[in-house]
This record gives structure tokens, sequence and C-alpha cells, in this order.
């Protein structure tokens, strides 16, 4: 089969021949129509995930859309290594796929999906909204950032704020509050905590997460205590590490959350595709064949790209 194929680790992959996955007990051979091509892709592909295997000879994608044998539409998440879902067929276990409903196009679905699992995630199951919160997107100019904004309103935020480098793209957001990283930036993150924020989703980490935490914590703490704050991180595009003094954890009502189990975000993933057609959720790509896949790599994060495997069939 043709396939997206990386050869060496921190190499863009390069499209050729792959070998077919034969499936095994609990396992099935999904023809892929659309998978995403998102950082976390790029990043176990480069050898710096902490995730990633040692060597190449794989195929990369984590999830995508298409069909199984018995002709119905699904998304898979986490194919059988080395099957990624760059290819015209991925290996998925029985128990990672989940339908995708009818009204959604299979490059819908898999941008909706790949753009936004980790907020629907974080706010359905981890931050646990609660109608009238206000959220804070961290890195809101990318695809998961925008996506976030509309899963926040989904959930019942009265208030989103969005966060971002690029004004530009900021201004593109429906957001109710909008604040660039200039030198004003912490005085109005400042404000904005001080006015009350309840969840925070963060994209990126690295130094734009520090001025967020700064603005939170910082000459906080009261003997009644401080209301809660759910910081919910999710990439570290900006950076991999971040200092933390202990006296933003003490007394500031800041707690820090992660990730949630595997089996958490299939079925937050069925959820979203359910909830998507009514709730009009867009994200944005860009459809390219497989085999532009080493240009494709190059693509600003933003936008997502979808690879389509069987375009031409």
């Amino acid at each position: 089969m043709k396939a997206a194929v990386v050869n060496a680790l921190g190499v863009p992959p390069s499209y050729g021949d792959f070998r077919d996955p034969e499936p095994g007990d609990g396992e099935t051979v999904v023809t892929v129509h659309a998978a995403p091509l998102s950082p976390i892709v790029k990043g176990l592909a480069s050898g710096r995930h902490y995730a990633s295997g040692k060597s190449g000879g794989f195929v990369p994608g984590v999830d995508g859309v298409g069909t199984d044998p018995a002709g119905r539409r699904v998304y898979f998440l986490f194919p059988k290594a080395p099957f990624g879902s760059m290819a015209e067929r991925s290996l998925a276990m029985d128990s990672m796929v989940v339908p995708v409903p009818d009204a959604l196009s299979d490059e819908q679905a898999a941008a909706i999906v790949t753009a936004g699992l980790a907020s629907w995630i974080a706010l359905s199951r981890r931050a646990l909204l609660r109608k009238g919160d206000t959220v804070l997107v961290n890195g809101a100019t990318g695809a998961a950032g925008g996506m976030a904004i509309q899963t926040a309103r989904y959930f019942g935020a009265s208030k989103v704020i969005a966060v971002g480098r690029d004004k530009v793209k900021l201004g593109r957001l429906d957001a109710d509050v909008k604040i660039a990283f200039d030198e004003d930036a912490d005085r109005s993150l400042r404000d904005h905590f001080d006015r009350g924020v309840d969840v925070v989703l963060d994209f990126v980490w690295g130094e734009p997460a520090v001025r967020v935490l700064q603005a939170a914590t910082k000459d906080r703490g009261s003997r009644a205590g401080e209301p809660r704050l759910r910081f919910v991180q999710l990439g570290t595009v900006a950076g991999d590490e971040i200092p933390i003094r202990g006296d933003m954890l003490r007394s500031t009502g800041l707690e820090l959350i992660g990730s949630v189990p595997v089996k958490e975000l299939l079925a937050g993933a069925g959820e979203l595709l359910a909830a998507a057609p009514a709730a009009g959720f867009r994200a944005p790509f860009k459809s390219l064949p497989l085999s532009a896949v080493t240009d494709a790599w190059n693509e600003e994060p933003d936008v997502r790209c979808l690879l389509l495997p069987n375009a031409n069939a």
C-alpha cells in the first residue's frame, strides 16, 4: 500500500510503499479517508515526544477517519504500530473506533476531533466546567485553541478570554476578551484574574504559561482561601518546562491538571462527534493528497492539514 513513511527520526516522512497491515484478534483494518497532521504526530516522528520510539521505519499518524470492513464510517484513535493513520490502510483495535455521524464529511469529522478533543475532555472530565464559568484559553490562535472557544461556549461558559501572540488571528476569534502577548498583556491578564477566572486551558506551556500563572497567583492568598482555578495543561509548543514557585500553589486556589486515560479520550471523541452537527462546530483545515506529506509537514500549525490517502481511489 501507499503510505507516508518515517525512515529516520527527525526527518519529514516520505511518500512510498509500506507493507499491508494484517489484523489479529480484536483488530480491524480501516481504509483511511482523512488523517490529521497534528503537533503530536510531528512530535512523535521527531523523536522528542516522551512516547516516541527509538528508530524510524513506521507510518505516522495517531488518528483518522475511514471505513471498516463492513463499510461503516468510523473515527479511530492510536492505531497499532507501525501502521499509523497516514496510509491507505491502518490497523486499529476494535475498542478504539467510534462511529462518525452521517451529517459530517470525513474531513470535517477528522478536523473537529483532532482540534477539539483536548478541550472537550478537559471541560467535560478534568475541569468539570459549570455553566456561568469564565474560561481563559492560552494559545487561542491555533486550531485547538479555536475549537476550545467553541467547546467552552457549548458547555456553558459565560465568558471566554482568548490569549495569543498574533493580534490579527486573535481578532478573528469569537471570544469575549482578546489579549495579545505584548507589553500590556500582564496588566490585562491580572485585571481579568482579579475579576475572576475559573478555568485555564493551556495549549502552549513555556513562557506564555509562566505569564498567565504569574498573573493568576501573584500577591494572592487570603486566610479565607482563594476561589478554585483549574489550570489544565494540554500542549507544550512553547516549551516543555517552566519554573513554578511554591507560593503559586499555597493558598491561591490553583489546581494544575493533566490528562486522562486513553479510554476516556475515545469516549470523548464519540461524544464530540455526536454533538458536532447540532452544535455547528467548525475547525479550519487544509486537505492535501497523501503524496504531499513532505510539504504538508511544514504547514503552519494554526490550520490543520488533513492528508487524504485514498483521494484518487
